[in-house]
């Protein structure tokens, strides 16, 4: 195995919103910065591919100008039960859409012109803490850095090798979904993000970027079970009972030859550090997707670790441990409060009954509608 001369501030491992935003805040502040992807960009993830405004100024600060782009602005929300019964609502500030494809490439080569280096299609296979350094192993190489944070998203071979909490519970309840992602073309109002409902799940779809819409939809396992592990029959069988999302799923046409996919989604509380390896994004912590809120706490996040990291690479600013621990109790400041919000909404909806019961009751009451949506968001960073 060769190894690298050159001695990185920063490896971060896993090239998604966080991995990215943190290496250019990183590398603008002066650090020599790797990133490991074991991807290639572009490429598509399954996201809802909605952003909270409270993001619009640091994506702007990290080179993506949404105004410049023409990105469709979203400020309404339908909700709907099982049986098609709809909820309406004004998002305040709301948000805009994008899809990942497009805006993980364009933080990739943002970051590589300002000299980051981006290892494509490059798993991390080991990482190691030494006494004053850390050491990066991927099947080529092995690399010397000063610090390495872990941003590889919602479940990585790392998380199975460190043995990680959360991938010990596959029996627990919020640790058996799945995730399914189509990119379709559709006649609907640009302004409007849509959540409609179904037993044991529901589905999201609004613009993103050009003549497209994101369709995603998380379920339980045991759906797609039922259905033989076949995706179009558990539609058929279990999402074509909500009115709206039969009509889409018949009516628009999927810009992909099949499905994105993700299994084994956990929604669990997780650790925001481990191996004396601070995590960002899903890798320390994944909303439900219900919330709307998840690719916004992945980009704060990074930037809160940035502000840690540079405090611990700044020659004996502090040791590693006060930087994980500096960084763990913001974390919990800004996020904890959100991620309980979402577990404890995600348990009010899936029942068919309940779902509908809920949505009737909030219907006339806007204002405590909001404060629902408000728990699951924050300020502008």
């Amino acid at each position: 195995m060769s190894s690298s001369e050159q001695l990185y501030d920063l490896a971060i491992v896993g090239g998604g919103l966080a991995g990215l935003t943190l290496s250019i805040q990183m590398r603008k502040k002066g650090y020599r910065v790797i990133v490991f992807e074991k991807e290639s960009y572009p490429m598509h993830r399954v996201c809802g591919e909605y952003i909270s405004m409270e993001s619009a100024q640091y994506l702007y600060d990290c080179g993506v100008d949404r105004n410049a782009l023409k990105l469709p602005r979203i400020t309404q929300l339908h909700v709907t039960a099982p049986s098609g019964y709809k909820l309406a609502h004004a998002l305040s500030p709301g948000g805009f859409g994008i899809s990942r494809y497009k805006l993980d490439d364009m933080l990739a080569t943002y970051a590589t012109n300002l000299g980051v280096v981006v290892l494509q299609q490059t798993p991390v296979t080991h990482l190691e803490k030494n006494a004053t350094t850390y050491t990066v192993n991927t099947r080529t190489s092995s690399y010397t850095v000063r610090m390495v944070a872990g941003t590889w998203g919602k479940r990585s071979t790392m998380d199975v090798k460190w043995n990680r909490a959360f991938v010990q519970e596959r029996n627990r309840l919020l640790s058996r979904y799945i995730g399914i992602k189509y990119h379709v073309q559709a006649d609907l109002p640009h302004n409007l993000i849509e959540l409609h409902n179904f037993k044991d799940g529901y589905c999201g779809i609004s613009k993103i970027e050009d003549d497209r819409y994101c369709m995603c939809y998380l379920t339980t396992a045991e759906n797609l079970k039922l259905a033989g592990g076949d995706i179009k029959r558990m539609e058929e069988q279990i999402l074509h009972k909500n009115p709206y999302l039969k009509t889409y799923f018949n009516q628009y046409t999927s810009m992909y030859e099949k499905p994105l996919a993700i299994s084994q989604i956990s929604f669990e509380r997780k650790e925001t550090d481990m191996h004396a390896v601070p995590f960002a994004g899903d890798s320390a912590g994944l909303i439900t997707p219900l919330c709307g809120n998840g690719m916004s706490m992945a980009l704060h996040a990074s930037k809160l670790l940035s502000h840690h990291l540079d405090k611990f690479l700044q020659q004996d600013a502090i040791d590693v441990q006060a930087c994980l621990a500096s960084y763990k109790q913001q974390w919990e400041v800004h996020f904890s409060g959100r991620m309980r919000a979402g577990r404890l909404i995600q348990s009010m909806f899936g029942s068919t009954l309940m779902t509908e019961a809920l949505l009737r009751i909030l219907k006339p009451f806007p204002l405590f509608v909001g404060k629902l949506v408000d728990s699951t968001h924050g300020d502008t960073f």
